[in-house]
């Protein structure tokens, strides 16, 4: 049990509070000991009122009595539709406080991504990446950390933060073990739900939370006591305790309209507690005000309006009185304990010169206001913070409450929101903006427009919504051209990421048909056949391949969708396993200058990802992998300069992985596809750039002789039927059915190779090295079933022969060998070598020296394989290597 009476300086919230504060004591200390320390993180939750925010006041005066530099922000019940506020209020006033080129040289490259979510840049064109701009949030304050040491940050209210301030927080909470800072939250449990309280609950997670509980019935007595004197009885006491359940700011609140009411503190008057206690807080506020009079009422109004950066003549011209009217209001609630100036502790931003004395009275005071009176006051306030020079996005949260009145204006205004939030990363602020737009609503012309614009801010993240909209937008007449062709495109990527690839198609093909032939239609063409093409089932469109040599036969490259065509058709004859040189020769011809033509790169949105992805990997199947790794590296790049750090720069990681795992680096490939796991966790599973990632990950492991760690690698993410409706490199059924057989369940290997050899035979698939299967099956069928298993083996040849690379034709004979003996086995084996010798991919190379060191019983061979397999970090094909030496010469 702590002790019920608190030090001497603590404010009465902190009474019982002892093991709290010695744990922000602690922290502290342990913080300030030394700049390598490991960062704190400090979670303390609670019902309102009890003590949160006076446990904050009392970790900043502790943490400047230790000489550390305090940054605090707090969330605001009417502000979370306000995107970064907290964020903002943590960080702006320490970089408002450098000159403009030592916040740049500070941020470093992440000042143009962190910057315009923080106020301090204005915005780039087009969209920011959400994620990109949470990454830069938290290398904001890694930098700006080292500046400050020892820096501790407080946020109060957490579970009213804004939904793009926790998503820094939760990823910033993970950070803290290799950063010396001490984040110090608090927040209520329950008050909200969905991706709020999942971000929340990452921070606890990675703390512990600290409940906060009632004030004892002793300890609330030693309150009374100290606040009214120590006649106050023993029954008025524990009354006081009754009324407010031990709610330290309702005790003291209450205790305070016992002084104001020179109510004596004995057992006779305790009965009349509990119509003073509701005359203290909630409901009684509005008693309060009307003693204060109407302007005073209509001031507290307009500041709970505002919410935030409440200035005497902002108010005032909210309330619609003098600035003299509007000071003396001020004063007024001032005395009255409603508003006061801002606490250091809570201070929301600096631009504001009162704050309410607690949240609770501020959310009282915002709800006391009649329906109608707030709605209409809302409708003012957006007003008055446009024509402040706040621009449309800080308008924004009040133009959300006013009443939907077929009002143009309003609606472009929303619409200039939207834009405004897309452009600093926040695409729930612009669809919420949008979505009231919608509701005004807009006239005929703008109607389609609005849908169309919603659309583009919700497909990342709600995909089943942007299908809705689109579809919607392109019923209308209004949108057309351009924007139309550029919808269409759009609702095709949404239903694509909805895993209704089939729909994609059909909506690219039927608007592909209302347009004669030109470019347009040629645009929508390559369009529908780059979605079949990422199609892992049946070809949707009879005859597609033929059909799309036909097109491409004619393409020169002269723009990007005749460039588009000629990648869709390289990448086609590439899975198809034609001649390797002519698919090298037509995805030479979709370059300009041997680079990727504007419009097709990395960051460009008019074709997106797939395109880039298909060219490279064509070329990485095809053994031209000194172009592929070009080109993911420069994927990779790009994303990371643009500060894109989601989906697209996990693909980037996992396809880097791939090239390194082609090349035989297997210890750097798995490196990569490591990292893109981490960041393909924070976009969510089950979409294909998790596949490619899980799926390289498994076959590098295995190709490395971690069975063991392949496995639970698959166990931990999934990697197992059913799989998505997108195509995956490499095939996923091959790689999954090699791990089933490395860990000793051959019958369930088999069998998920024969469904790859289903899977693969309806795309017309038989590249046998992007689609392995065969291979692996002749091997685990060559003691039970050895005519099939020759039978494979000659048709593994037979593909390999016909696509022509020396990787193709060498493991053709790789896997030839292993089903002879004598003789017949190191001819093959040494003809494996001469291919792969010539191959890019050195593991192969590395496996097929062992292999026929092991048929020749060469040590020389052995050495040279075992070398290669080590250089590789191949573990596993080493120490088979260094077995067979010890056989061979003669060591067991």
């Amino acid at each position: 049990m702590t002790e019920a009476r608190p030090d001497a300086a603590a404010p009465a919230c902190l009474w019982e509070r002892d093991e709290e504060v010695t744990a922000v004591r602690r922290a502290v200390e342990t913080l300030r000991a030394d700049r390598a320390s490991a960062g704190g993180l400090l979670v303390f939750q609670g019902d309102a009122g009890l003590g949160k925010t006076a446990l904050l006041t009392e970790t900043r005066r502790i943490a400047e009595e230790h000489g550390c530099a305090v940054w605090s922000a707090r969330g605001g019940e009417i502000l979370r539709s306000v995107p970064f506020n907290v964020v903002r209020q943590l960080l702006q006033p320490a970089l408002l406080s450098l000159l403009p080129e030592e916040a740049r040289e500070y941020l470093g490259d992440w000042y143009g991504i962190a910057g315009p979510a923080l106020g301090i840049a204005e915005p780039g064109e087009g969209h920011a990446d959400p994620q990109a701009v949470c990454d830069g949030l938290v290398n904001a304050v890694r930098r700006l950390a080292g500046r400050e040491w020892p820096l501790v940050l407080l946020i109060d209210d957490a579970h009213w933060a804004d939904e793009e301030s926790l998503r820094w927080l939760a990823a910033f909470a993970e950070s803290l073990d290799d950063l010396s800072v001490l984040l110090v939250v608090t927040r209520r449990s329950g008050e909200v739900s969905g991706e709020s309280a999942r971000l929340l609950d990452a921070v606890a997670a990675a703390a512990g939370v600290s409940d906060l509980r009632a004030l004892s019935p002793d300890a609330t007595a030693e309150l009374t006591r100290t606040a009214l004197g120590a006649h106050a009885d023993a029954p008025f006491c524990r009354e006081v305790w009754a009324v407010t359940g031990g709610n330290p700011y309702d005790a003291v609140e209450l205790l305070a309209k016992v002084r104001d009411s020179e109510l004596e503190p004995v057992e006779s008057r305790a009965a009349e507690l509990r119509d003073l206690n509701r005359s203290a807080r909630g409901g009684g506020l509005v008693a309060r005000l009307e003693e204060l009079g109407i302007d005073a009422t209509r001031f507290a109004w307009a500041a709970a309006i505002l919410g935030t950066g409440i200035s005497v003549d902002l108010v005032a011209q909210l309330a619609t009185m003098s600035r003299e009217e509007a000071v003396r209001c001020a004063q007024l609630l001032r005395a009255a304990r409603i508003l006061t100036e801002p606490d250091p502790a809570t201070a929301r931003g600096g631009d504001g010169d009162l704050e309410f004395v607690h949240p609770l009275i501020a959310t009282a005071a915002y709800h006391s206001i009649p329906d109608a009176l707030r709605t209409a006051m809302h409708g003012i306030a957006a007003q008055v913070v446009a024509e402040s020079g706040r621009g449309a996005a800080a308008a924004s949260r009040h133009l959300l409450e006013v009443h939907p009145d077929d009002d143009e204006e309003l609606v472009d205004q929303l619409r200039q929101a939207a834009r405004e939030h897309l452009a600093v990363g926040a695409p729930e602020a612009a669809r919420r903006c949008l979505e009231r737009a919608l509701r005004e609503p807009p006239t005929p012309e703008a109607h389609p427009q609005v849908l169309y614009e919603l659309g583009c801010a919700t497909l990342l993240t709600k995909p089943a919504t942007t299908i809705e909209h689109l579809r919607l937008a392109l019923s209308m007449p209004g949108l057309e051209g351009e924007a139309r062709v550029d919808a269409v495109r759009r609702l095709s990527q949404a239903q694509l990421h909805n895993n209704q690839l089939e729909e994609a198609v059909r909506t690219v093909e039927a608007e592909a048909a209302r347009h004669a032939p030109g470019p347009t239609r040629l645009k929508l063409h390559a369009m529908q056949y780059m979605w079949e093409g990422l199609h892992a089932g049946e070809t949707i469109s009879p005859r597609r391949s033929e059909r799309l040599a036909e097109l491409a036969a004619g393409c020169t490259g002269r723009d990007s969708s005749e460039r588009a065509l000629l990648i869709l058709r390289g990448f086609d004859a590439m899975a198809r396993g034609e001649n390797a040189e002519e698919v090298v020769e037509l995805c030479d011809r979709a370059l300009v200058n041997g680079r990727l033509a504007p419009g097709l790169g990395w960051t460009d949105t008019e074709w997106g990802v797939e395109l880039p992805l298909m060219l490279a990997s064509a070329y990485a199947y095809s053994d031209r992998l000194d172009r592929a790794e070009a080109l993911y590296n420069e994927a990779l790049r790009a994303y990371e300069t643009a500060g894109w750090s989601g989906g697209h720069l996990a693909l980037a990681h996992a396809y880097v992985g791939l090239a390194h795992r082609r090349r035989g680096r297997l210890i750097e490939a798995e490196a990569s596809l490591r990292e893109s796991l981490r960041i393909a966790e924070r976009v969510g599973r089950g979409l294909p750039l998790y596949w490619t990632a899980t799926c390289n990950l498994v076959d590098t492991l295995l190709a490395r002789g971690h069975v063991e760690e392949a496995q639970a690698v698959a166990e931990r993410y999934e990697f197992a039927p059913p799989y998505p409706a997108t195509i995956v490199i490499p095939d996923p059924r091959s790689v999954r059915g090699r791990l089933l057989l490395a860990t000793g369940r051959t019958k369930e290997g088999v069998n998920e190779l024969e469904a790859a050899e289903k899977a693969a035979a309806v795309r017309g698939h038989h590249n046998p090295v992007m689609v392995p299967w065969a291979a692996d099956l002749s091997r685990a069928l060559a003691a039970e079933d050895p005519a099939r298993a020759a039978r494979l083996a000659a048709d593994v040849r037979r593909q390999a022969e016909r696509f022509g690379t020396d990787t193709a034709i060498g493991e053709a004979l790789r896997c030839a060998a292993v089903l002879e003996t004598g003789q017949r086995a190191v001819r093959l084996a040494a003809q494996a070598v001469a291919y792969l010798e010539a191959s890019p991919c050195q593991y192969e190379h590395a496996a097929a020296r062992v292999e026929f060191g092991i048929a020749s019983r060469s040590a020389a061979e052995l050495e040279r394989g075992l070398a290669l397999a080590v250089s590789c970090g191949a573990d596993g094909l080493a120490a088979q290597a260094r077995g067979a030496l010890r056989s061979a010469h003669g060591l067991l």
